[in-house]
C-alpha cells in the first residue's frame, strides 16, 4: 500500500523518539497501531461490499442475458411451430378450388371376394362344449387344491 522501506521506518522511529521521548513513544506506537488496524478493517469491509455489489450486478446481467436469449429461442420455436403463415388459408382455398374443377380419372378397383361362413356341424359344437367342461373342471380342481393348502398352513 505505502512504499515504506526499512530505512524510512528507522528515520520515523528516531524522529518519534526525539520528539516524544522514551516514556511516551510506546504508548504512541500502540495508538498508531490501533488506528492502522481500524483503517485496514474499514478498507477491507468497503472492498467486500464493493465486490459483493459487483457480483450482484454481474449476476443480474447474466440473468437478463439468459432471459433475453430464452425469449428469442422461444419466439424462434413459436415461429417454427406455427403451421401456416398469414394468408395461407386463401392460398389453400384457391388450390382446392382448382383441384375440384379438374375431374379425377376413374380407377377400377376390383371388389374383394366375400367369404361365406360355413355352418358349424353338430360334432364341432359338442367338441367345444366338451372342451369348456374339461377346462371348468380343471379350474375347480385347482381352486380346491389351493384352498386345502391354505387351510393346512393355518
Amino acid at each position: 500500500m505505502f512504499d515504506i522501506g526499512f530505512s524510512e521506518l528507522l528515520v520515523v522511529f528516531v524522529v518519534g523518539l526525539l520528539i516524544l521521548g522514551p516514556e511516551r513513544l510506546p504508548h504512541a506506537a500502540k495508538t498508531a497501531g490501533l488506528w492502522v488496524r481500524k483503517i485496514r478493517r474499514s478498507i477491507s469491509s468497503v472492498q467486500r461490499e464493493i465486490n459483493a455489489q459487483l457480483d450482484h450486478e454481474e449476476l443480474q446481467q447474466k440473468i437478463n442475458e439468459t432471459n433475453q436469449r430464452l425469449l428469442k429461442e422461444g419466439q424462434a420455436i413459436q415461429n417454427t411451430i406455427t403451421p401456416y403463415p398469414e394468408g395461407y388459408d386463401t392460398k389453400r382455398d384457391e388450390l382446392e378450388s382448382t383441384k375440384t374443377t379438374e375431374k379425377p380419372k376413374a380407377e377400377k378397383i376390383a371388389p374383394a371376394p366375400i367369404e361365406k361362413e360355413a355352418p358349424l356341424s353338430m360334432t364341432d359344437e359338442s367338441a367345444t362344449a366338451d372342451n369348456a367342461d374339461s377346462a371348468k373342471a380343471q379350474l375347480t380342481d385347482e381352486i380346491e387344491k389351493t384352498s386345502e393348502t391354505t387351510t393346512s398352513r393355518t
